[in-house]
């Protein structure tokens, strides 16, 4: 309107854009609305069968892009647990050629969201998508040189509701249980199955469970390397796990 105050809005422009004024004022995230969210440089398709990505993701991203870069061999082997839109998986792709990326989600509605992304970002061919409940779809193509995840971590007396934004994303991607890292617990107790001797991984968490993820990290990994890392706002986000 202000570019082009000459153009004469038509009627079903104007009911269609007071209907997504409508949906923001219930408290709609507007990626719903608009059917799209960036990260990392890219626009991805969302909907409401997958959480929007997030900014603080990206910190997760850069940590296995940056360790990428010190494997040896040519084409390093990359497991993303509960990939949702594939905004991870697909990020990791387009960045680095040579990574071999498999992805999985307990929901066929995610990967087909995820699939659709993948395609139209044009890494389909270098991205496997496959479904299951957590690392039990990725066993058959192990072992990995990464593994990365942003599983649900809100605890499940935390979780919202609408109308607030949170409220209209998939529970299933957000509920982490009662203390929020009950998923982390089950990942953790079976990693070592997947993942290749020198292999790094990369969780996302919220700032109030991440002292106690890496713990449940440091049980699991006693001689790894663990590490902390904040997100734009200097909250502690993610957990490094280099073995």
């Amino acid at each position: 309107m202000v570019a082009h105050p000459e153009r004469i809005v038509t009627p079903g422009e104007r009911a269609r854009f007071q209907a997504f004024v409508e949906r923001r004022a219930a408290g709609e995230p507007v990626a719903y609305i608009v059917g799209r969210a960036g990260f990392y440089g890219r626009e991805f398709l969302v909907d409401r069968r997958v959480l929007i990505p997030r900014p603080e993701t990206e910190h997760v991203v850069e940590a296995a892009l940056q360790f990428a870069r010190t494997l040896p061999g040519t084409r390093p082997s990359v497991a993303d647990v509960g990939t949702g839109s594939g905004a991870i998986a697909i990020t990791l792709a387009a960045e680095n050629g040579t990574l071999e990326v498999v992805a999985s989600d307990i929901s066929a509605d995610a990967l087909a969201v995820a699939r659709a992304n993948a395609q139209a970002l044009g890494v389909a061919g270098r991205v496997r998508l496959v479904r299951g409940d957590l690392l039990a779809p990725l066993g058959a193509f192990a072992p990995y040189d990464i593994v990365v995840a942003n599983l649900p971590y809100v605890p499940t007396g935390s979780l919202p509701v609408a109308p607030h934004p949170v409220g209209y994303e998939p529970r299933v991607a957000l509920d982490g249980g009662a203390d929020g890292l009950a998923l982390y617990r089950r990942l953790l107790a079976d990693l070592d199955t997947v993942l290749k001797p020198r292999g790094g991984v990369f969780l996302e968490a919220a700032p109030g469970t991440i002292e106690v993820l890496a713990q449940l990290a440091r049980d699991s990994f006693p001689d790894a390397a663990i590490e902390i890392g904040v997100d734009y706002a200097g909250l502690e986000r993610y957990l490094a796990i280099v073995c």
